[in-house]
């Protein structure tokens, strides 16, 4: 079974996120589905992107909230692609002078935030303090 069914991104900018989450969403291998509203993991795990007319206010991860959500993937490769191509999608790197161990020496992981505010980590699944 898996841990998390699915969730519901709310979005200011529906255009420019969609390409910013898209474009992540294909790099850790979710499939892509209606019209850039839905991506899809292996397990199933799905998120679902929209711009609501019931939200209000501009995104904040430090209020009170989901702060960031973390993927999780087993390819060093892949990491430092994704780190290398992410700001040409609208991502900026955070704690880029402690890249790959910003989350201390024994995690290896790729932190971003979107154009909206929005955090995401990217783990190493396998922990080779080597990588």
């Amino acid at each position: 079974m898996r841990a998390i069914h699915h969730w519901d991104l709310w979005v200011d900018d529906f255009e420019t996120a969609s390409g910013e989450w898209g474009w992540l969403f294909g790099e850790l291998g979710w499939e892509a589905g209606e019209k850039g509203h839905f991506w899809e993991a292996s397990d199933g795990t799905y998120v679902f992107m929209e711009h609501s007319t019931d939200q209000h206010g501009a995104q904040d991860r430090l209020r009170p909230g989901v702060n960031h959500i973390a993927f999780m993937i087993d390819d060093r490769d892949q990491l430092d692609r994704i780190r290398a191509a992410s700001t040409e999608h609208g991502w900026h790197e955070l704690y880029a002078d402690r890249y790959p161990h910003a989350g201390g020496e024994e995690h290896t992981a790729l932190y971003l935030e979107s154009s909206e505010g929005f955090e995401v980590e990217i783990v190493l699944e396998i922990e080779d303090l080597t990588a």
